[in-house]
This record gives structure tokens, sequence and C-alpha cells, in this order.
């Protein structure tokens, strides 16, 4: 029923067919996934965080795959549980088993205490903690707190891959049983912290910690100054390649890596080959002009995102901010955006999504101005229509705007 549910939505261009299959199979079997994973041999990976899951997922995918190991993944983002059993549930043979080398879903940061209940899993890659849709999940002190009492619950045989630039992702480690392996920056940074930091108190005595240097938000070679908390030593800090821009995709080119390196399997030669998944730095040709669209969803991310897209000298940026579930329904965080240092004047700004006046409005307190287009269509038309043959329109959208983007652009949104 769910394959056959899922082939409906594909062949009437509905989406991926990637959560209503799982949605229904937990409805009448609320144990399905950990009944199916028990007659399997599959090792399970779970990729966590506030930024970079999808990609770092869709790297170590690539890599595994590029070495002759068959793996299954909830490729289009749907990171719930009902978007893993639909993955679990559409990669069954016809005997009703799973075979593939590797499970690897990326998880939803209060989805993952839940997942972990269903599935034990073999690694887990954590990523970062930021502010995000604080409506919905919390601050990151809390989330932590409630990752760390899943971790104390673990074997010890499962290894656990962790951020050493983030304090509250160290944190985790501290004290773990598991096999722990940190990835982390060994570059220039600079000596300040943005203002839109979030973790910037040591986990364990919760006094402000000290920065040799800042890589972007609050992720950086930190210590605490009481000598409660220190920086872990050995970590994993140099890729022969990475495959995309901007500092975040550092970290998880890294994150993926070192991954794949603990499960034996030297991918290395591989990394020129990735290409990027959908909505993070997804590249399009639309009416013979390039598009680039890349998700931004938070302070930390999107400051990170505009760096990037400036580094690359955009001349037009279409921004597109949405407040739907998905999204987080208080958008008072582009307020902590880093509009007025990030943004060139001559730069031509188009806002749209539910939330284009909110949006604009930030950006005129920045003294830059933007043309408003509630209607998303129009602003892709607007926008691309200010776009040369030889320049890139950047897309930063929010989630559930870059759904609207890609159905518009591809024909297709996820399901």
């Amino acid at each position: 029923m769910g394959k056959t549910l899922s082939r409906l939505i594909q062949l009437g261009n509905l989406g991926n067919g990637s959560t209503w299959p799982g949605h229904i199979a937990l409805r009448y079997s609320p144990r399905f996934i950990s009944e199916l994973l028990k007659k399997s041999k599959t090792k399970v990976i779970f990729v966590v965080g506030t930024n970079g899951k999808t990609t770092t997922t869709a790297l170590i995918s690539h890599l595994l795959s590029s070495t002759n190991h068959t793996v299954i993944q909830n490729t289009s983002g749907a990171n719930l549980i009902n978007g893993i059993a639909s993955t679990l549930l559409l990669a069954t043979n016809f005997k009703g088993k799973i075979q593939a080398d590797y499970a690897l879903f990326e998880v939803d940061e209060n989805t993952f205490t839940e997942a972990c209940a269903e599935i034990t899993p073999d690694m887990i890659v954590m990523l970062n903690l930021f502010r995000d849709q604080l409506d919905r999940y919390g601050e990151v002190h809390t989330i932590a707190h409630n990752w760390k009492k899943v971790i104390d619950k673990l074997p010890a045989s499962k290894k656990l891959v962790l951020n050493a630039d983030d304090p509250q992702i160290a944190y985790l480690g501290m004290g773990a049983m598991q096999r722990i392996s940190y990835f982390g920056l060994n570059e220039d940074g600079v000596n300040k912290l943005d203002h839109a930091s979030d973790s910037i108190y040591c986990p364990v005595c919760k006094t402000k910690l000290k920065y040799k240097k800042s890589y972007y938000s609050h992720l950086g070679d930190w210590t605490c100054p009481k000598g409660d908390f220190k920086h872990p030593v050995d970590i994993f800090s140099k890729s022969p390649h990475y495959p995309l821009n901007g500092v975040y995709n550092r970290y998880n080119t890294l994150a993926a890596l070192l991954a794949v390196k603990n499960l034996g399997i030297n991918a290395d030669d591989h990394l020129k080959d990735f290409r990027p998944a959908f909505g993070r730095q997804e590249q399009l040709v639309i009416e013979g002009k390039r598009v680039e669209i890349i998700l931004a969803k938070n302070p930390a991310g999107f400051n990170q995102t505009l760096q990037t897209v400036l580094e690359q000298k955009a001349a037009n940026i279409l921004l597109a901010l949405n407040d739907r579930i998905a999204d987080g329904t208080d958008v008072s965080w582009i307020w902590d955006v880093d509009f007025e240092n990030l943004i060139n004047k001559s730069i031509l700004l188009t806002t749209t999504g539910d939330r284009a006046y909110d949006l604009a409005l930030r950006l005129k307190y920045a003294g830059l101005s933007s043309k408003i287009e509630l209607n998303l269509s129009d602003a892709l038309s607007h926008a691309l229509s200010q776009t040369k043959k030889s320049e890139t329109l950047y897309i930063l959208p929010t989630y559930t705007a870059m759904l609207e983007i890609r159905k518009l652009l591809v024909g297709k949104k996820i399901l």
C-alpha cells in the first residue's frame, strides 16, 4: 500500500511521496520501524544538528555509494518519524526486508529523542546547535540537555562524531562511554564573536567562554577561563577537497569524511564528484540564466549564506520569508541577521513570501531598499528579468518558501 501510494503521488506530480506512506504505515503498525530493522543487518547512521543536516547526509551517502556500498536515505529532507518510516518502507524488497549496507537518516532536532527510542543507531553525527524555530524547539541548551539524556542510554559500542568547535556539541562527548571522534576547523578566524552568537557560556559552570578565534556564530577555538571545560585537542580538521562554498560547508565536509573514515572507508577521492542536495546551493538554469538556491532559515545560517554569495560577487538576490509551521512562526530572528555588514547597496534585492513586508522593513532599517512582490511567481519573474546572462540569481528562502520555489522552477515539491 505504501509503495503504491508513493508511486501515485509521483505520477500525479504531487511530490516525492516521501512522508505519507510512512505516516500511514505507523498508524496501522506503530512499531513498524523497529520491527523492520530487527530483521536486517543494515547499519544505521543518524545526522543531527540545526544547520547542514541535508548536505552532510548527502555527502556521506555519496561517499558510501561511490565506494560500492548500498545506501538508503531520506533524500528529500523528510526528517521526521514518518519520513524515516517512508524511507525504510520504500526500500524494502518484495519480501518486506531491508538489504542495504547502510540506512542514513538526517533527523530533526526534536525528533532525535523519538527516533532513538525506535532505532539504536550505530553512529550519530552531531553538527551544531543554533537558535532556530524557538516556538517549536525552545532554547539551544534545552535541546542539548535532551540529547545528552539520549546519549547516556546508548550502548558503549556505538560511535559519535562531534563538532569540537561548538561548545554544546563538544559537551555531549564529556563523560560519554561511546567511541567518540571530533571534527573542527584549524585555520585563520576572527578575534571577536558575532553579535548573534548562541552558545558562548561554559556548559559546566556557565562562565562566559574565551575564544582564541571564531569562525562563525559561536563556533571556534574556545575554552572555559575557570578550566571546567576545554576544546578537544585531537580533531579531524583537513579535507583534500571542499565541494561546496562557505565556511559552514567546510564543517559539513569534515563531518562526512570523518564519519566515513570511522566506518573504515577511505573515500577522499570521490569528493570532487559530489553534487549538492535540493535547495542547498542547488544550481539550475532557468530561461538561459543561472539560478542558485540556498536555504536560509536562522540568523547563523543566514549570515553565512550572505557571506558566501557575496564572495561569489552576487549582483541579484531574491529573499523569501515564510512563517509556517516548518519555518517557525516567529520571524523576529531576521533582526539578528547582519544585513548592514554583509549587503552592498548596489546589489538588487527582491523580497517575497508570507512575511515579505517584515523582511523589507528589516532591510530598510539596514539602509537598503528592495522590490516587494507578494506573489512568489511574480517575484521570480521580476528577479530573473533583472538578472543578466553572465550573472547568477541567488535565491535565499526559508524552508517552505524553498519548496514552493522549487515547485515553480522544476515542477515538484515535497510531500
